[in-house]
């Protein structure tokens, strides 16, 4: 008798049928294919169904995105600001929960736009992405584990996923939130154990080789250790011999300070006699030169005495002259009278001539109104003249302003005109802010690059008609006609380094070598049904860019045809097989379902007008810079030909007032020369007068040559006192040459005395100096004899400092060198003779007894550990496998009960490996006959269709899955499929 089937526990519901968590409205705006989408999920299974691109996987993204999971999740775009709404600039998803009561519901928002910002709102309030996956995760909604939401560009993974896998998945998907964490820290723990078991092992045999071989080599090392004792020896010998060579250093240095204190005696003994013989030829030295004093005394007073009579001399002549020259005055004098009155008699006739011609000059009256006149209206003239001056400043400022406005209008119109700057002004205008200064910096460092490099691209293509460049527009994305194109990858890298800040895309061309496939031409039925051209035949443009055109976007198979490709345009897709081509009116573009299926779907969009490529600015923009060109320039002529105008007349009205200048100026200078030759003739009369005045008032001629007289006389007295002064000067001159004399024969005497004395100084000198020479020898033999010692005690402490042991040691040892350098000799033969063939013996063997130290106790510590980590593995697989083992039961019970209503057998397990959990896995066996055994479940025995349902049986969730997939499983599992398979 069959056994009662165990029922499933029921899961309690409340009210309005909905379980904590669940999804009970989804609002979406702007969003993928949908402008507004507003709907309410039901509370048990819902399905969504409708053709390829009606919008069913945009509501599995927005169900993702807003429940905290990031665009790479769903296997599309990888960037948040790719799910906007093509044309629009932002949008939001709105998903409310259904919270722990019915009352209570949860509602998050996630605004995105088209920049990649995204913002969160959690009840209305903007929040922090991190609060609103503290909320998600309360109701363990988790959007990237498969076993619990499974798009559709994720199912072959789900197919992928091994024993091992579904396991993790499973225990994040249903079990206890402690069971994933304690299976990661157990598989932790036991990659612990392994490594600490291996260790363990590995230094345990390695103890056990060393241990063995240091007992084999234990009787060699006592030789070595007898050879080291007699090397040891050798060596400390070897530190007495300096030692040996400092002491007989320091007898040597010994013997050479006592000869430099001999040497310093016999030094002292001849500077003493040194200093006797200066004695004397110091006192006569004092003699002379008091000597030498009192004639250097005498010697200044017969020089005061002569300059004394220079002096007397000097002033004697000068009285002299004097005497001499008040005689000479007194015969001009004489001479002086006679002329005068001749003199008295001339000017008397000069004064009566200049009287007669003052008073025959007639009189003169200036013109002082005409002046005045002239004056005024030279005033006039010049005002007039400076006003014209300003006036011309003012039109030529003018005209300087419409020069260069008209230069600019000029330039202006020259870029209106060029088709390169046509072309970047649209570019700027759809959103490239800086190609200007893009393609400007590409200008100036051409030279830099390595290969020839183009772009912008849209000034590299080149489309004759202007039907062809609206599709060959529609056709190609737009951040293309922005992009430069690199031929070497250097070239690429060292744009994308310096065009980073202008924000335009870099590719980089690689010609392929091997053979492309040739792209099929128009045959006649694609004639007969209007089609002419490919987009790649209808426009020019370099190698490079065409290729990566044709690479990117397809041109080679997009196709061009007429007004007839548009209305059979269904017959094209059928009968020949193209799947994209443009007409006049549309553009028609069928794709192939990526779910197996094979069925296709179609696109039809409208041509929109061109650009970019067509690009030109407003022709009345360009005719009204023309005109204010032709304004500009007529205004400047007319401007020019009034300065003309205000030229002339400024000149003639210059000249004017130069002529009425020039004549007021002679007139004046008329006046002036009138008036200057009166004043001269008056000049002249007075001048006369006084003349004549003064020479009659000067006839007193006797008194002045009674005076020069008694002069003359005062300066002959003058010169008799002067020469009595002479002679008195000249007998003391003669006093003193006689007492020179007698000083400077006294001093010649000392000087004899003195070269004497010095001869015998000199001898003694060269006594005193031999003795210094001695002294500085022995001198530099102490010193020498010092750094030798200095060296010997260096050398003996660099090989030996003496240490009380030491000391005692070089006791024992013998007091020569020669015997010591015997016995060094005799101990190292001992040392010779004892031969061993491994010479690192010692080394090796000491360097064994550490490493078995090291090892043992490295040992212990890892046995504790190992112990330690045994313990914690055991603690924590009591607590997680009871748990894992009743949670595979409960999956295995429904997974079997499940399958028995479909007449097929089926069973789930627990897959065990003692302490290795990282290869604890969920097996699944299925059998689909009676006859049959169980087999595991894999991506190489069942179908995927198969696979999905086992997901529905196995873990009782809500799949979004693609239409394509639900056909085909449908009729695979049709035949075993009953009604009560979807009851729940």
């Amino acid at each position: 008798m069959e056994e009662p089937r165990v029922k499933r526990p029921k899961i309690s519901r409340d009210e309005d049928d909905y379980l904590p968590g669940n999804i009970t409205e989804i609002e979406l705006h702007n969003f993928m294919t949908f402008n507004h989408l507003v709907c309410k999920p039901g509370p048990r299974l819902n399905l969504v169904i409708g053709p390829n691109g009606s919008g069913k996987s945009s509501l599995v993204c927005a169900i993702a995105l807003c429940l905290g999971g990031e665009p790479q999740l769903l296997g599309r775009a990888t960037s948040i600001g790719a799910y906007v709404k093509r044309g629009e600039d932002a949008g939001y998803i709105k998903i409310s929960l259904r919270g722990y009561t019915k009352e209570e519901q949860i509602t998050i928002v996630r605004k995105i736009d088209t920049r990649n910002k995204s913002e969160w709102c959690y009840n209305g309030k903007f929040v922090a992405k991190k609060e609103v996956l503290e909320v998600i995760k309360k109701f363990n909604i988790q959007v990237n584990n498969l076993t619990q939401f499974l798009p559709q560009d994720r199912v072959c993974e789900f197919a992928k996923l091994t024993p091992i896998q579904l396991l993790e998945e499973t225990e994040k998907a249903v079990g206890d939130p402690q069971l994933p964490v304690q299976h990661f820290a157990l598989v932790e723990k036991s990659r612990e154990l392994k490594k600490y078991k291996k260790a363990v092992d590995k230094m345990g045999d390695s103890l056990k080789q060393l241990i063995a071989l240091n007992a084999e080599q234990e009787k060699d090392v006592e030789r070595v250790r007898q050879r080291d004792e007699l090397l040891e020896k050798v060596d400390c010998m070897k530190k007495k011999l300096p030692w040996l060579k400092y002491d007989m250093k320091k007898i040597e240095y010994l013997e050479a300070q006592k000869r430099e204190k001999e040497a310093k005696k016999k030094l002292n003994e001849a500077a003493k006699m040194l200093n006797e013989f200066k004695a004397p030829i110091e006192k006569q030295k004092q003699e002379k030169t008091k000597l030498d004093d009192q004639c250097k005394r005498i010697s200044n007073f017969m020089n005061e005495n002569i300059k004394k009579r220079n002096d007397r001399l000097q002033k004697e002549n000068e009285a002299a002259v004097q005497a001499r020259s008040k005689y000479k005055e007194i015969e001009d004098l004489r001479r002086e009278e006679a002329c005068r009155k001749q003199s008295i008699i001339e000017a008397k006739m000069k004064l009566a001539d200049a009287e007669r011609d003052l008073q025959n000059l007639p009189a003169y009256e200036p013109p002082k109104e005409e002046i005045e006149r002239l004056k005024s209206q030279i005033l006039e003239l010049t005002s007039s003249a400076h006003q014209m001056m300003q006036q011309k400043k003012e039109k030529e400022k003018s005209l300087g302003l419409m020069k260069t406005t008209l230069r600019n209008c000029v330039d202006g119109l020259k870029d209106m005109e060029n088709t390169k700057t046509k072309l970047l002004h649209a570019l700027k205008k759809s959103g490239a802010e800086k190609i200007f200064e893009a393609y400007q910096w590409l200008e100036l460092h051409r030279k830099e690059l390595n290969k020839d490099v183009y772009g912008p691209v849209l000034l590299e293509v080149n489309v004759s008609n202007e039907v062809h460049a609206k599709f060959l527009e529609g056709h190609v994305a737009h951040y293309i006609w922005k992009s430069f194109i690199t031929q070497d990858s250097g070239d690429r890298d060292f744009l994308v380094n310096n065009l980073q800040p202008f924000d335009v895309p870099i590719l980089n061309y690689v010609r392929e070598e091997s053979g492309q496939k040739a792209p099929s031409e128009i045959s006649k039925q694609m004639h007969d049904l209007g089609i002419y051209s490919r987009l790649d035949q209808v426009f020019d443009a370099p190698a490079a860019v065409k290729d990566v055109m044709t690479s990117q976007f397809g041109l080679e198979h997009s196709y061009i045809g007429s007004d007839k490709t548009d209305r059979k345009a269904d017959d094209i897709a059928k009968k020949l097989g193209i799947l994209d081509f443009w007409t006049p009116q549309n553009h028609y573009h069928w794709s192939v379902s990526r779910y197996g299926d094979n069925e296709m779907s179609a696109r039809v969009e409208p041509v929109h007008d061109s650009r970019l490529l067509l690009c030109g600015l407003d022709s009345g923009e360009i005719e009204n810079m023309r005109s204010r060109k032709n304004e500009l320039e007529k205004l400047i002529a007319d401007a020019e030909e009034g300065i003309k105008s205000l030229q002339i007349q400024q000149r003639l009205v210059e000249d004017e007032a130069a002529k009425l200048q020039k004549q007021r100026e002679e007139m004046v200078e008329t006046a002036r020369r009138e008036m200057r030759k009166r004043k001269d003739l008056e000049s002249c009369v007075e001048q006369r007068k006084r003349k004549l005045v003064s020479l009659e008032r000067s006839g007193d001629i006797e008194t002045a040559v009674d005076k020069l007289i008694e002069q003359a006389a005062r300066s002959n007295i003058e010169r008799l006192k002067h020469a009595i002064k002479v002679k008195d000067l000249l007998v003391e001159a003669v006093s003193c040459k006689w007492s020179y004399a007698e000083k400077h024969m006294a001093s010649i005497e000392y000087d004899a005395k003195i070269i004497d004395s010095e001869v015998n100084l000199k001898e003694q000198e060269k006594f005193a100096y031999q003795a210094s020479v001695n002294l500085q020898n022995c001198q530099q033999d102490v010193k020498d004899y010092s750094q030798q010692l200095l060296a010997a005690k260096r050398n003996a402490e660099s090989i030996a400092i003496i240490t009380p042991e030491l000391e005692r040691l070089f006791l024992q040892m013998p007091t020569t060198i020669e015997e010591l350098e015997a016995a060094i000799q005799d101990n190292i033969s001992q040392a010779n003779s004892i031969v061993f063939l491994n010479q690192n013996i010692l080394q090796e063997y000491e360097d064994r007894r550490r490493q078995i130290e090291t090892i043992s106790a490295k040992l212990e510590s890892d046995g504790k550990e190992l112990q330690r980590c045994l313990a914690e593995i055991h603690a924590l697989k009591g607590s997680w496998l009871p748990k894992l083992r009743n949670l595979v039961s409960q999956i295995n019970e429904t997974f079997s009960r499940n399958f028995q209503e479909m007449a097929v057998a089926g069973e789930v397990s627990l897959d065990e490996h003692d302490t290795d959990f990282d290869q604890f896995g969920i097996l699944v066996k299925v059998k689909f006959r009676q006859a049959g055994q169980l087999q595991v479940l894999s991506a190489h025995h069942q179908s995927g269709g198969f696979q999905l349902f086992f997901i529905l049986f196995l873990f009782k969730i809500s799949l979004i899955v693609p239409l394509g997939w639900l056909m085909r499983l449908t009729k695979e599992w049709t035949p075993l499929m009953k009604e009560r398979c979807f009851s729940n």
